[in-house]
């Protein structure tokens, strides 16, 4: 089948499905193909993350991601509320594990400043009377405006709509190849012509990109998202969500508990280093030429210690235990018991986005124009929370041309 279409997206996660309905809000008539290899939406990054709508405290001013992270979530909330989808807001404690990372709260409460973003500096009593168990000795910030929603019911109402609006889906395809220059994209059974391609391939966007020339300095490394939860009988332990303070140096925010959209307490997750881009389990996902590339990537980003990376490995490195899982855990809430603590079958794959030209991972969305296509490099952790906002950003680009 050979069929011509305005805009062909690679990758039907939320990035892919949100700016296909932005193209359609602004051009109805416009005809739009989703080429996803699952058999359905949702199986990885955008239906396992945690559910938490982000403010944007941890992002800097003149980040993409302070940009769009705040604007992102509350379009989501309204989304969410407009269709009936689960959606709660909680609020949210970020509390320092430790007299040295105290420091860190002043930088999180500038970055609020600067986004508007409403974040309260609070004292140990204040810490209690949100959180009457997380460990409240150096104080903490409380945000008020962090939610939880029923991701993979985002997913379900966005698809519909399109399917709606007559956007096809192109469903267990893989793509082959992408003739860009002659706008055609090929997959085992289908060629699809277009005149613009997005490329939002999640944990595979630097591979598609590179079927087209582009993201050459860029490779993505997987990093296996751990959770456990606390046993029912011990969930009243967390009224929301409590966070550590975070390392500046580094993407991910650390072992944190959400109270999720169904009421389950989430810890996790870890970011240890996984043998695939889809190494959920085990040795599922994992492939001989593909681990041995990134691990020979993280040998090198070790010996070099960009970024303090040492110190990221050391501080993982337990989490492949239940017991160094549960220290963490406990940093953060008072008198754990390790009987409250169940593993889970909750597992997520952070594709984080690595410079091999400088050896760094990158901090922020990374987003680079093809000839005739836009790659979505680096849509990590708040693309969820901000794919609305996201979504206006690559429709400007896309349509522009």
């Amino acid at each position: 089948m050979n069929t011509a279409y305005d805009y062909v997206i690679v990758g039907g996660g939320i990035i892919g499905l949100t700016t296909a309905r932005e193209i359609l809000k602004r051009a109805p008539s416009t005809k739009i193909a989703i080429v996803d290899k699952e058999s359905r939406l949702g199986l990885h990054a955008s239906g396992r993350n945690s559910g938490v709508l982000h403010t944007g405290i941890y992002y800097a001013p003149g980040t993409l991601k302070a940009q769009f992270c705040k604007a992102g979530a509350e379009a989501l909330f309204d989304y969410a509320t407009e269709r009936g989808i689960d959606v709660r807001r909680d609020g949210k404690l970020i509390i320092p594990s430790s007299a040295h990372t105290q420091a860190g709260m002043t930088a999180l409460l500038a970055n609020a400043a600067a986004s508007g973003i409403r974040a309260e500096r609070i004292g140990p009593e204040e810490v209690t009377a949100i959180e009457p168990h997380a460990r409240s000795e150096f104080g903490g910030i409380f945000c008020p405006d962090t939610a939880v929603i029923d991701s993979p019911a985002v997913m379900a109402a966005l698809q519909r709509e399109l399917a709606e609006q007559n956007v096809v889906f192109v469903l267990g395809e893989g793509v082959a190849s992408i003739d860009e220059a002659a706008g055609r994209l090929r997959t085992p059974s289908n060629e699809l012509s277009f005149g613009r391609l997005l490329n939002s391939a999640g944990a595979h966007a630097d591979s598609v990109a590179k079927l087209t020339g582009a993201g050459g300095d860029y490779r993505l490394l997987p990093f296996k998202g751990i959770y456990y939860k606390l046993t029912p009988d011990a969930a009243h332990l967390v009224r929301a969500s409590i966070y550590p303070v975070p390392d500046p140096n580094l993407p991910f925010l650390g072992i944190h508990f959400t109270r999720s959209i169904k009421n389950d307490v989430y810890i996790g997750p870890s970011a240890i280093p996984a043998l695939g881009r889809e190494n959920y389990e085990g040795l599922r996902g994992t492939e001989p030429v593909e681990t041995a590339l990134t691990l020979m990537q993280l040998g090198g980003m070790y010996l070099r210690n960009h970024q303090g990376f040492r110190r990221l490995v050391h501080k993982e490195l337990p989490h492949l235990t239940a017991p160094g899982f549960r220290a963490s855990a406990a940093k953060l809430v008072r008198e754990l018991r390790p009987e409250w603590i169940s593993p889970t079958k909750k597992v997520g794959i952070r594709p984080q986005l690595v410079n091999t030209r400088t050896h760094r991972l990158e901090m922020d969305f990374i987003v680079e124009d093809g000839r005739r296509s836009l790659h979505v490099l680096n849509s990590i952790s708040p693309a969820f929370t901000s794919s609305f906002a996201v979504a206006g950003m690559l429709a400007d680009r896309l349509m522009a041309n």
